[in-house]
């Protein structure tokens, strides 16, 4: 953590919109006007793509930018493997997928001088990452900021969820700055830095190694409502001229791979594209829900979708449940009682998650896979049946699910981990017998 990075943070601008053609450049004149690729680049840089897609995906779907930069990418020393440490990929083999439901504490903390790479321990998922398929589950504690070293991920996009501390994120791109309450995503092949704005970090990593998160379709619901593409910023251009040796870590097909440049590889002074990182403050989620009676699904809640080949079937979605009115008439309202082909593991960032009174806290998290019974527990329960129907705000608890159409296999690290909760079959367990015949 440093007080530099503090002020750095506190002074970004951004470009606004998702899914937009953005460009920036950090030296004027940096960014060639009327082609991507000119027999000299201006200014002496070299012209590079990063696609994210592969060139004949649709036009709506497709996802690459333009990069000029100090070096290309291609100026670089061998890949050698490197220890995974506690990072893992699908498929997930160490242990049968379990049908029952889990429950963990918070991570605990790390070892002094673990830097965000180092403190990334992954709890399961499902798919192959060699056929970028299925999504992968991680979590992340940290007391140090990862220097002279930069990491990318071949594998899937990396959503990340901070829960305590926040993160300023040096990008090929540009800066972002994630805070408690702010998801950032950094695109598949994009390299990184994270510097820490607080003593110490914790969140939460949803690896995407399927189609990339686009916004859902809004249906009937019209024009307007959930997610807006204005509220996700992009980075403007800011470049590192730095000949100092940078370890770059790699994450391909599962492992990782190590080569010592003899620079910094984020050195892009100009970029133009869609394939770029953002970050989004999930309270400026536009709510909706009922008004009448029962509670709407939570797909409702739905930020993300990283769409399949069936239509409405996702690879993975990213929910969140964001401060709300509860309204409905004659209406249990905390979330029902469930059991769903699509497998949830979910999350709290803060405050208290109106379905579970005890046990569910901050930086923890729930797994109900698919099939799996689930719901309020028996004090939610007694509680929401006998309350006073009246409006009421739910504003003290920002929760978020990853939810995704496959079983979710533990690693057997997090079905081993200490701070997994052994009990937590018994928050059901008071539920009584009102049958009345």
């Amino acid at each position: 953590m440093s007080e530099q990075a503090r002020k750095t943070a506190g002074a970004l601008e951004y470009l606004t919109g998702f899914g937009n053609e953005h460009s920036s450049e950090a030296v004027p004149g940096a960014l060639p006007i009327g082609r991507n690729s000119p027999q000299r680049a201006p200014l002496g840089l070299y012209a590079e793509q990063l696609s994210g897609s592969a060139f004949t995906e649709p036009r709506t779907h497709n996802r690459r930018s333009w990069l000029y930069r100090i070096r290309p990418s291609a100026a670089h020393p061998p890949f050698t493997r490197v220890d995974n440490g506690a990072l893992r990929s699908a498929p997930f083999t160490e242990a049968v997928p379990d049908p029952n439901r889990l429950r963990w504490n918070p991570l605990p903390a790390p070892a002094p001088g673990t830097d965000f790479l180092a403190g990334l321990w992954t709890l399961g998922g499902n798919g192959d990452v060699t056929q970028r398929s299925g999504m992968a589950i991680h979590l992340y504690t940290a007391n140090a900021d990862m220097t002279d070293r930069v990491f990318s991920d071949s594998d899937g996009e990396l959503l990340i969820v901070p829960e305590r501390g926040g993160l300023l994120l040096r990008t090929e791109l540009g800066l972002l700055a994630a805070h408690p309450g702010d998801m950032a995503l950094i695109p598949r092949g994009v390299r990184f830095r994270v510097e820490l704005l607080d003593a110490d970090a914790r969140g939460y990593v949803c690896e995407n190694y399927g189609q990339p998160f686009e916004l859902p379709n809004l249906g009937p619901i019209g024009a307007n409502g959930l997610a807006s593409a204005r509220d996700f910023q992009a980075p403007v251009a800011a470049y590192e001229d730095s000949d100092r040796p940078t370890e770059v870590i790699n994450k391909f097909c599962g492992n990782l791979w190590s080569a010592t440049y003899d620079h910094s590889p984020l050195d892009v002074v100009a970029w133009h594209g869609s394939h770029v990182p953002y970050v989004y403050d999930m309270r400026r989620f536009n709510v909706l829900g009922s008004i009448s009676y029962d509670h709407p699904d939570p797909s409702i809640f739905t930020v993300l979708t990283s769409p399949s080949d069936t239509p409405g079937l996702a690879g993975v979605d990213f929910v969140v449940f964001a401060p709300r009115w509860l309204v409905g008439e004659d209406t249990f309202r905390p979330p029902y009682f469930h059991r769903n082909v699509m497998s949830e593991y979910m999350g709290l960032i803060e405050g208290a998650y109106d379905a579970k009174a005890e046990g569910f806290v901050p930086g923890g998290g729930s797994l109900h896979n698919m099939m799996s019974a689930h719901g309020p527990d028996h004090e939610t329960f007694d509680r929401a049946s006998a309350a006073e129907l009246k409006p009421q705000k739910i504003d003290d608890g920002l929760a978020f699910m990853f939810e995704t159409r496959w079983p979710i296999t533990a690693t057997a690290q997090a079905a081993g981990a200490d701070h997994l909760q052994r009990g937590y079959d018994d928050v059901w367990q008071g539920l009584q017998r009102h049958f009345r015949a």
